[in-house]
Protein backbone atom coordinates (compact mmCIF):
# COMPACT_ATOMS: atom_id res chain seq x y z
CA UNK A 1 0.00 0.00 0.00
CA UNK A 2 2.32 2.61 -1.20
CA UNK A 3 -0.27 5.18 -2.73
CA UNK A 4 1.88 5.31 -5.99
CA UNK A 5 -2.03 4.25 -7.80
CA UNK A 6 -2.90 8.29 -6.55
CA UNK A 7 -1.27 11.13 -9.01
CA UNK A 8 -2.92 13.64 -7.68
CA UNK A 9 -1.55 17.58 -7.61
CA UNK A 10 -2.08 18.89 -4.60
CA UNK A 11 0.52 21.46 -4.14
CA UNK A 12 -0.71 22.84 -8.10
CA UNK A 13 -3.48 23.93 -6.47
CA UNK A 14 -2.59 25.10 -3.50
CA UNK A 15 -4.95 28.41 -4.46
CA UNK A 16 -8.02 26.64 -4.50
CA UNK A 17 -7.59 24.65 -1.08
CA UNK A 18 -6.74 28.28 0.54
CA UNK A 19 -9.90 29.76 -0.60
CA UNK A 20 -12.42 27.16 0.63
CA UNK A 21 -10.67 27.20 3.97
CA UNK A 22 -10.92 31.39 4.10
CA UNK A 23 -14.41 31.41 2.54
CA UNK A 24 -15.43 28.70 5.29
CA UNK A 25 -13.75 30.81 7.78
CA UNK A 26 -15.18 34.43 6.96
CA UNK A 27 -18.37 33.00 6.74
CA UNK A 28 -17.80 32.06 10.71
CA UNK A 29 -16.17 35.27 11.71
CA UNK A 30 -19.26 37.10 10.27
CA UNK A 31 -21.41 34.69 12.10
CA UNK A 32 -19.90 34.93 15.04
CA UNK A 33 -19.89 39.11 15.17
CA UNK A 34 -23.64 38.80 13.74
CA UNK A 35 -24.73 36.18 15.97
CA UNK A 36 -21.84 35.36 18.36
CA UNK A 37 -22.27 31.77 19.80
CA UNK A 38 -25.08 29.35 21.17
CA UNK A 39 -23.50 29.31 24.51
CA UNK A 40 -25.06 26.52 26.56
CA UNK A 41 -25.76 26.21 30.41
CA UNK A 42 -21.88 25.45 31.41
CA UNK A 43 -21.30 29.46 29.88
CA UNK A 44 -24.13 31.46 30.65
CA UNK A 45 -25.15 30.12 34.24
CA UNK A 46 -27.82 28.56 35.66
CA UNK A 47 -29.62 25.93 37.86
CA UNK A 48 -27.90 22.43 38.89
CA UNK A 49 -29.82 19.56 40.30
CA UNK A 50 -28.89 16.15 41.16
CA UNK A 51 -30.42 13.42 42.35
CA UNK A 52 -29.83 9.82 43.87
CA UNK A 53 -33.16 7.91 42.01
CA UNK A 54 -31.99 4.65 42.88
CA UNK A 55 -32.85 2.11 40.34
CA UNK A 56 -33.63 2.20 36.19
CA UNK A 57 -35.05 5.52 35.11
CA UNK A 58 -36.53 7.00 31.72
CA UNK A 59 -35.05 10.58 31.08
CA UNK A 60 -38.10 11.41 29.11
CA UNK A 61 -40.22 11.11 32.30
CA UNK A 62 -37.62 14.33 33.55
CA UNK A 63 -38.07 16.15 30.11
CA UNK A 64 -41.79 16.29 30.23
CA UNK A 65 -41.56 17.34 34.03
CA UNK A 66 -39.20 20.22 32.69
CA UNK A 67 -41.29 20.91 29.56
CA UNK A 68 -44.63 21.52 31.77
CA UNK A 69 -42.41 24.01 33.77
CA UNK A 70 -41.47 25.53 30.40
CA UNK A 71 -37.99 24.84 30.81
CA UNK A 72 -36.19 25.66 27.52
CA UNK A 73 -32.81 24.58 27.89
CA UNK A 74 -31.26 22.12 29.85
CA UNK A 75 -29.07 18.92 30.15
CA UNK A 76 -29.91 15.18 31.57
CA UNK A 77 -27.16 13.01 32.25
CA UNK A 78 -27.09 9.76 34.21
CA UNK A 79 -24.21 9.76 36.43
CA UNK A 80 -22.42 7.03 38.78
CA UNK A 81 -21.39 3.80 38.40
CA UNK A 82 -24.51 2.28 38.05
CA UNK A 83 -26.18 4.94 36.38
CA UNK A 84 -28.75 5.44 38.87
CA UNK A 85 -28.09 8.99 39.55
CA UNK A 86 -28.89 12.22 37.88
CA UNK A 87 -27.66 15.61 37.11
CA UNK A 88 -29.98 18.10 35.49
CA UNK A 89 -28.67 21.70 34.50
CA UNK A 90 -30.98 24.48 33.38
CA UNK A 91 -31.17 28.03 32.07
CA UNK A 92 -31.71 30.41 34.90
CA UNK A 93 -34.83 29.43 36.53
CA UNK A 94 -36.44 30.92 39.98
CA UNK A 95 -36.12 29.59 43.14
CA UNK A 96 -40.18 29.16 43.13
CA UNK A 97 -39.88 27.09 39.75
CA UNK A 98 -36.66 25.02 40.89
CA UNK A 99 -38.39 23.71 44.35
CA UNK A 100 -41.64 22.95 41.88
CA UNK A 101 -39.56 20.69 39.91
CA UNK A 102 -37.59 19.08 42.45
CA UNK A 103 -41.11 18.24 44.48
CA UNK A 104 -42.21 16.96 40.84
CA UNK A 105 -39.40 14.83 40.44
CA UNK A 106 -39.53 13.41 44.09
CA UNK A 107 -43.06 12.95 44.01
CA UNK A 108 -42.23 10.88 40.36
CA UNK A 109 -39.84 8.60 41.70
CA UNK A 110 -41.12 8.11 45.46
CA UNK A 111 -37.84 10.39 46.79
CA UNK A 112 -36.92 11.51 49.81
CA UNK A 113 -35.11 15.27 50.80
CA UNK A 114 -31.96 12.89 51.55
CA UNK A 115 -32.06 11.64 47.68
CA UNK A 116 -31.70 15.61 46.50
CA UNK A 117 -27.66 15.57 46.21
CA UNK A 118 -27.57 19.11 45.19
CA UNK A 119 -29.73 22.05 44.06
CA UNK A 120 -27.87 25.91 42.99
CA UNK A 121 -27.63 28.42 40.82
CA UNK A 122 -24.35 28.83 39.10
CA UNK A 123 -23.24 31.97 37.64
CA UNK A 124 -21.52 33.02 34.34
CA UNK A 125 -18.16 33.56 36.09
CA UNK A 126 -18.03 30.05 35.79
CA UNK A 127 -18.01 30.00 32.52
CA UNK A 128 -15.57 32.75 32.07
CA UNK A 129 -13.36 30.81 33.91
CA UNK A 130 -13.63 28.18 31.05
CA UNK A 131 -13.31 30.27 27.91
CA UNK A 132 -9.91 31.59 29.53
CA UNK A 133 -8.91 28.42 30.55
CA UNK A 134 -9.54 26.90 26.85
CA UNK A 135 -7.56 30.31 25.28
CA UNK A 136 -4.83 29.29 27.44
CA UNK A 137 -4.80 25.75 26.62
CA UNK A 138 -4.55 26.10 22.73
CA UNK A 139 -1.78 29.03 23.28
CA UNK A 140 -0.20 26.48 25.39
CA UNK A 141 -0.41 23.27 23.16
CA UNK A 142 0.85 25.52 20.37
CA UNK A 143 3.78 26.54 21.71
CA UNK A 144 4.37 23.18 22.87
CA UNK A 145 4.24 21.78 19.27
CA UNK A 146 6.15 24.00 17.63
CA UNK A 147 8.74 23.27 19.81
CA UNK A 148 8.16 19.64 19.81
CA UNK A 149 8.10 19.38 15.97
CA UNK A 150 10.80 22.27 15.16
CA UNK A 151 13.08 19.42 17.00
CA UNK A 152 11.45 16.15 15.63
CA UNK A 153 11.76 17.98 11.75
CA UNK A 154 12.63 21.78 11.51
CA UNK A 155 11.21 25.27 12.19
CA UNK A 156 9.17 25.38 8.73
CA UNK A 157 7.48 21.81 8.74
CA UNK A 158 6.59 22.94 12.67
CA UNK A 159 5.16 26.07 11.43
CA UNK A 160 3.22 25.06 9.11
CA UNK A 161 1.82 22.00 11.28
CA UNK A 162 0.86 24.55 13.82
CA UNK A 163 -0.70 26.85 11.78
CA UNK A 164 -2.78 23.98 10.03
CA UNK A 165 -3.74 22.88 13.68
CA UNK A 166 -4.94 26.24 14.07
CA UNK A 167 -6.97 26.45 10.74
CA UNK A 168 -8.67 23.04 12.29
CA UNK A 169 -10.04 25.16 15.58
CA UNK A 170 -11.19 28.01 13.39
CA UNK A 171 -12.96 25.91 10.83
CA UNK A 172 -14.75 23.98 14.15
CA UNK A 173 -15.57 27.22 15.73
CA UNK A 174 -16.94 28.52 12.72
CA UNK A 175 -19.61 25.89 12.33
CA UNK A 176 -20.89 25.79 15.38
CA UNK A 177 -20.96 30.25 14.49
CA UNK A 178 -22.95 29.43 11.48
CA UNK A 179 -25.15 26.93 12.28
CA UNK A 180 -25.75 28.17 15.60
CA UNK A 181 -25.07 24.78 17.93
CA UNK A 182 -24.51 24.91 21.42
CA UNK A 183 -21.02 25.39 22.52
CA UNK A 184 -21.15 23.93 26.35
CA UNK A 185 -18.23 21.44 28.00
CA UNK A 186 -18.21 18.47 25.99
CA UNK A 187 -17.10 21.17 22.82
CA UNK A 188 -13.97 22.06 24.93
CA UNK A 189 -13.60 18.73 25.36
CA UNK A 190 -14.20 17.98 21.80
CA UNK A 191 -12.09 21.12 20.71
CA UNK A 192 -8.59 20.00 22.75
CA UNK A 193 -8.39 16.29 21.12
CA UNK A 194 -9.09 17.72 17.61
CA UNK A 195 -6.18 19.53 18.28
CA UNK A 196 -4.20 17.16 19.11
CA UNK A 197 -5.53 14.06 17.07
CA UNK A 198 -5.45 15.93 14.12
CA UNK A 199 -1.58 16.56 13.82
CA UNK A 200 -1.54 12.78 13.54
CA UNK A 201 -1.62 12.94 9.84
CA UNK A 202 1.05 15.68 9.05
CA UNK A 203 3.64 13.87 11.25
CA UNK A 204 2.75 11.17 8.75
CA UNK A 205 2.87 13.35 5.97
CA UNK A 206 6.03 15.10 6.88
CA UNK A 207 8.04 12.08 7.95
CA UNK A 208 7.34 11.18 4.02
CA UNK A 209 8.46 14.41 2.79
CA UNK A 210 11.85 14.32 5.08
CA UNK A 211 12.41 10.45 3.77
CA UNK A 212 11.70 11.41 0.07
CA UNK A 213 14.01 14.94 0.45
CA UNK A 214 16.75 12.67 0.92
CA UNK A 215 16.13 10.70 -2.48
CA UNK A 216 14.86 13.48 -4.81
CA UNK A 217 17.79 15.47 -4.18
CA UNK A 218 17.13 17.14 -8.20
CA UNK A 219 13.61 17.65 -7.32
CA UNK A 220 11.52 21.27 -6.40
CA UNK A 221 9.86 21.53 -2.78
CA UNK A 222 6.34 21.12 -4.54
CA UNK A 223 7.60 17.61 -6.18
CA UNK A 224 8.45 16.39 -3.49
CA UNK A 225 5.39 17.35 -1.31
CA UNK A 226 2.99 15.98 -4.03
CA UNK A 227 4.98 12.35 -4.50
CA UNK A 228 4.82 12.46 -0.30
CA UNK A 229 1.06 12.66 -0.31
CA UNK A 230 0.15 10.47 -2.71
CA UNK A 231 2.37 7.80 -1.31
CA UNK A 232 0.98 8.55 2.07
CA UNK A 233 -3.09 8.85 0.83
CA UNK A 234 -4.20 5.72 1.11
CA UNK A 235 -3.01 5.01 4.72
CA UNK A 236 -4.17 8.08 5.68
CA UNK A 237 -7.67 7.90 4.16
CA UNK A 238 -8.01 4.52 6.19
CA UNK A 239 -6.82 6.10 9.31
CA UNK A 240 -9.92 8.73 8.92
CA UNK A 241 -12.35 6.76 8.15
CA UNK A 242 -11.84 4.04 10.90
CA UNK A 243 -12.39 6.81 13.62
CA UNK A 244 -15.34 8.21 11.33
CA UNK A 245 -17.06 5.37 11.89
CA UNK A 246 -16.78 4.64 15.06
CA UNK A 247 -18.00 8.48 15.99
CA UNK A 248 -20.91 8.43 13.59
CA UNK A 249 -22.32 5.45 15.08
CA UNK A 250 -21.81 7.12 18.51
CA UNK A 251 -23.54 10.38 17.13
CA UNK A 252 -26.71 8.38 16.00
CA UNK A 253 -26.67 5.70 18.38
CA UNK A 254 -25.49 6.94 21.44
CA UNK A 255 -27.35 8.76 24.08
CA UNK A 256 -27.41 12.58 24.26
CA UNK A 257 -23.94 13.27 26.28
CA UNK A 258 -21.81 11.61 23.65
CA UNK A 259 -23.49 12.99 20.58
CA UNK A 260 -22.55 16.58 21.89
CA UNK A 261 -18.93 15.21 22.03
CA UNK A 262 -18.90 13.21 18.36
CA UNK A 263 -20.18 15.77 16.51
CA UNK A 264 -17.32 18.16 17.56
CA UNK A 265 -14.53 15.33 17.24
CA UNK A 266 -16.81 14.88 13.40
CA UNK A 267 -15.92 17.98 12.37
CA UNK A 268 -12.55 18.08 13.60
CA UNK A 269 -11.21 14.97 12.79
CA UNK A 270 -12.28 15.10 9.20
CA UNK A 271 -11.22 18.88 8.79
CA UNK A 272 -7.76 17.58 10.07
CA UNK A 273 -7.25 15.40 7.26
CA UNK A 274 -8.12 17.73 4.95
CA UNK A 275 -5.48 20.12 6.23
CA UNK A 276 -2.69 18.30 6.95
CA UNK A 277 -3.07 17.19 3.12
CA UNK A 278 -4.52 20.44 1.54
CA UNK A 279 -3.38 23.42 4.49
CA UNK A 280 -0.19 22.42 6.28
CA UNK A 281 1.80 20.62 3.36
CA UNK A 282 1.24 23.66 0.68
CA UNK A 283 2.38 25.98 3.41
CA UNK A 284 4.99 23.89 4.13
CA UNK A 285 6.10 24.73 0.44
CA UNK A 286 5.63 28.00 0.70
CA UNK A 287 7.49 28.88 3.48
CA UNK A 288 10.38 26.63 1.59
CA UNK A 289 10.17 28.15 -1.45
CA UNK A 290 10.01 32.05 0.17
CA UNK A 291 13.62 30.56 2.13
CA UNK A 292 14.52 29.52 -1.07
CA UNK A 293 14.20 33.25 -2.95
CA UNK A 294 15.28 35.44 0.01
CA UNK A 295 18.53 32.79 0.20
CA UNK A 296 18.97 33.39 -4.17
CA UNK A 297 18.40 36.92 -3.36
CA UNK A 298 21.37 37.53 -0.92
CA UNK A 299 23.59 35.13 -2.94
CA UNK A 300 22.83 37.62 -6.10
CA UNK A 301 23.58 40.72 -4.15
CA UNK A 302 26.83 39.45 -2.86
CA UNK A 303 27.62 38.48 -6.51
Amino acid sequence: MNGHRFHIDVIGKTKIWFTISGIMILIGIIAMFVNGFNWGIDFTGGTIMEFKIGKPFDTKDIIKILNDYKVKDYQIQKIGTKGDHVSIKTSPISDQTRIAIIKEIEKKYNLTESDLIMSQQVGPSLGAEIRSGMILALVVASLVMLTYLGIRFNFEMSLAAVIGLLHNVLILISVYAVFRITVDSPFIAALLTVFSYSLHDTIVIFDRIRDNLKVMRRADYAEVANVSVNQTLVRSINVVLTVLIMLLLMYFLGPKALKDFALPLLIGITWGAYSSIFISTPLWVLIKNREKRKKASVKAAKA
